[in-house]
């Protein structure tokens, strides 16, 4: 059986060596083939050169540099578009996900599970406003989004199996959330515990403006909520309107008229403001519409290396997904 091991990458020159020795240490001891699909995420630093060199080393590994930064998720979903392995393994290439939990995934998978998630018991190295924004997240997709069996600590270190990679492939979606759609799209899933360690070097490209998006494209791709909650909204707002309407007529008839400015001003702020904010939302799910009715493609690869494209067999070249 072949395994492959996706690595989404952005500035990771410093720990991607580090990664290589521990990772073919343990695929030393599990008794299966593999191979390692490293996605480089269009660095500023040296992380393809140190990539190449690997790859120059050894045969088993691949190198993919997207064209443009992309985002880990779209890197990851190119890393899966060119897997080759009986099963799949998703880590990051910060060290924080250790390659010793794979056996423990494989041991899963082996067993009948067909999605193993590595669900983090603990987060060494983390802000309190990292883990809180990830418990407010995980909490909303839990519970406002409907995914009760997403792991409320997160997961983002998986396995799937041969037969979810390739239902995955069909998907042509842009703007997702990659755990939120391997979650809805179900199989035997199953769960193992680790501790999810500190980043060794660099820092994260996970900036506060990718994070929002990504949970506004976890709730836009799974949920017609907030639409549903902006219809109830302008139901509540006309009924209250018209219910003041009703007492400003009764105060005028009684000879008892109300105060205009006042009360004016307050209500067209109050409406102006519910209705921008309607239509904001609106925006997001029509924005979204657009960018899939465009059909750009989800990532350009800008280069490939391998052994053998490097002893002169094939060429690297560009193409698009």
């Amino acid at each position: 059986m072949l395994l492959t091991v996706v690595t989404p990458a952005y500035n990771e020159a410093e720990n991607l060596p580090i990664l290589y020795e521990r990772l073919r240490a343990v695929m030393q001891g599990l008794g299966l083939d593999w191979e390692w699909i490293i996605v480089d995420d269009h660095s500023a630093d040296d992380t393809f050169a140190v990539v190449a060199e690997i790859a120059r080393r050894d045969p088993r590994v691949r190198g993919i540099r997207l064209a443009r930064n992309s985002g880990s998720h779209t890197a990851v979903t190119c890393g899966l578009h060119q897997a080759r392995g009986d099963g799949a393994v998703v880590m990051a290439a910060d060290l924080q996900d250790p390659p010793e939990t794979l056996p423990e995934l494989v041991a899963q998978w082996r067993a009948g599970a067909q999605v193993v998630w590595a669900v983090r018991a603990r987060r060494e190295g983390e802000k309190l406003s990292t883990l809180a924004f990830a418990r407010l997240f995980y909490l909303l997709m839990r519970h406002v989004v409907g995914f009760r069996d997403m792991a409320a600590s997160g997961a983002d270190f998986f396995l799937l199996d041969r037969r979810v990679v390739d239902a995955f492939r069909q998907f042509r979606e842009r703007n997702i959330s990659l755990i939120a759609l391997i979650t809805w799209m179900g199989f035997r899933q199953a769960t193992v515990t680790y501790t999810k360690q500190a980043r060794l070097h660099g820092r994260s490209g996970w900036s506060l403006g990718k994070k929002l998006k990504l949970a506004v494209d976890s709730v836009t791709s799974f949920t017609y909520l907030p639409i549903r909650i902006m219809s109830c909204l302008g139901f509540a707002v006309a009924v209250g309107g018209f219910l003041y309407a009703g007492y400003v007529i009764i105060s005028a008839l009684t000879s008892r008229p109300l105060p205009g400015w006042s009360s004016l001003m307050a209500a067209v702020l109050v409406l102006g403001g519910i209705q921008m904010l309607m239509l904001g939302v609106l925006g997001e799910y029509l924005w979204r519409a657009l960018d899939e009715a465009r059909g750009r493609p989800r990532y350009l690869i800008e280069v490939t290396v391998s052994r053998a494209e490097l002893d002169g067999e094939q060429g690297g070249d560009s193409s698009t997904s």
